[in-house]
């Protein structure tokens, strides 16, 4: 094999590896090599009478998953729009946990399928637990972690810097690329989850990417 074979196949192993743990730990889950599966499988469940939510994941905004969606004529909710007041955002944000159809990633993911996050507000995690009648998680193979504590390193080394810098907070993490557990009033890293199971009373399903994307 060559060496992008060799890497195809790295990633699908891992990426196999988490979505068999992920069934075990009872969520819907399933491996795809690229954005462009994962996007043509999100649309599946998509229809005219559908209610998208978008938290503000980056993985799910490469995908243009919000302009495919608005073509079929789905609702769609993004409280991450430009030129919204606070106001609005918050309550756009609070619809989205309602929707039909809630998209978002996962800050890390560990080998044996527990899902790891940080928000500033809470909504994302709130959702990814309750609310929406469908969620579809989408997660690069470059976040997977061996456990929740490399997992949590990839939050503070990976996830909450890059955040930062996308947001604007010139906060500690920005200027040397790792957290610092800054105490300040525009802090993002607020509020931590770990998913051990799906929880019982959602219906998730993790679409596992080999194709990077995201922080």
């Amino acid at each position: 094999m060559n060496t992008s074979e060799i890497k195809n196949w790295h990633k699908e192993t891992i990426g196999q590896k988490v979505v068999a743990s992920l069934i075990k730990n009872d969520f819907e889950a399933l491996y795809v090599s690229t954005m462009e599966e994962a996007s043509d499988y999100i649309m599946k469940q998509v229809t005219p009478e559908t209610t998208v939510g978008f938290p503000g994941s980056m993985t799910i905004y490469n995908m243009g998953i919000q302009a495919k969606a608005k073509a079929l004529g789905a609702e769609v909710l993004d409280h991450g729009v430009p030129d919204l007041t606070l106001e609005e955002r918050v309550e756009i944000a609070k619809k989205e946990m309602l929707s039909d159809l809630y998209l978002c990633s996962s800050n890390a993911i560990t080998l044996d399928g527990i899902l790891v996050n940080v928000d500033a507000w809470g909504n994302r995690i709130a959702a990814m637990n309750f609310g929406p009648k469908k969620v579809i998680i989408v997660v690069s193979v470059d976040k997977v972690c061996k456990d929740e504590v490399t997992a949590f390193e990839r939050l503070k080394t990976t996830a909450a810097p890059m955040n930062n810098v996308r947001i604007g907070t010139e906060n500690a993490c920005t200027k040397i690329g790792s957290c610092v557990n800054c105490q300040v009033k525009n802090r993002i890293c607020r509020t931590y989850s770990v998913m051990r199971k799906k929880p019982g009373m959602s219906d998730i399903t993790v679409v596992v990417v080999g194709e990077n994307g995201g922080f």
